[in-house]
């Protein structure tokens, strides 16, 4: 599903307008990745939970080349299934 459908599956499940859905839509993506930036941590009960994780600098081989190589330090958003949506998804 991508965002156009899922606007689409938002105005039918809501009766919201297709505007005020794609609105709602893009709010609740703004404001997930505003608390992400901002180094919170952001769970929905039973959905799911997000939160930035920092990856530390580490060595690495290119594997053509065999050259050892020094990948960054970086952040990643991480994404964990609540246990609602993991029973929903395996049918229990």
């Amino acid at each position: 599903m991508n965002k156009t459908e899922l606007v689409a599956a938002l105005t039918e499940k809501t009766g919201l307008t297709k505007k005020q859905a794609e609105a709602a839509v893009n709010g609740l993506v703004d404001v997930i990745t505003d608390a992400l930036v901002a180094g919170e941590k952001v769970q929905i009960v039973g959905f799911l939970s997000a939160e930035v994780k920092a990856r530390p600098e580490r060595q690495a081989r290119n594997p053509q080349t065999k050259e050892t190589i020094t990948i960054p330090a970086s952040k990643a958003p991480v994404f964990k299934a609540g246990k609602s949506l993991r029973d929903a998804v395996n049918g229990k």
